[in-house]
């Protein structure tokens, strides 16, 4: 051996040194696969564990909403907003309109509305109530 075969020899170095220093392993193509799907099976499983505690616990909640809904005499919402929804059906069966809404006292009587702009004029200065009348 000469002088350059055992440069390149520690160059080199054994076939082991890359694996140990980080560098490309082996890989097998088959080895990675089945990792693979054993993380997948793993993280579904996760999934429904997180969903069958998540459906545990919402129904620990519902059965004590419905023991407050039994003690103070509530309906349950989806039930009120049926029985009111019917109730507004059944008002105006026959008609091919929906039901008008009810319009709250003093909200577009004129009669009001003029008694408001009476009262109002009369704590105005002159020239101001000159302006409005116009």
């Amino acid at each position: 051996m000469n002088f350059d075969q055992i440069n390149v020899a520690l160059v080199r170095g054994p076939p082991d040194v890359g694996k140990m220093l980080g560098g490309e392993e082996d890989k097998d193509p088959e080895a990675e696969k089945e990792k693979e799907e054993e993380r997948q099976e793993a993280l579904r499983q996760e999934e429904d564990e997180r969903k069958a505690k998540h459906a545990k616990m919402e129904a620990e909640r519902e059965a004590i909403r419905q023991g407050i809904r039994d003690k103070y005499g509530i309906k349950k919402r989806e039930v009120a907003e049926a029985e009111a929804q019917a109730a507004m059906e059944q008002a105006s069966e026959g008609s091919l309109t929906r039901p008008k809404k009810a319009v709250p006292s003093g909200c577009g009587d004129d009669d009001e509305e003029e008694n408001i702009m009476a009262t109002m004029m009369k704590y105005l200065p002159g020239p101001l109530q000159d302006m409005l009348k116009k």
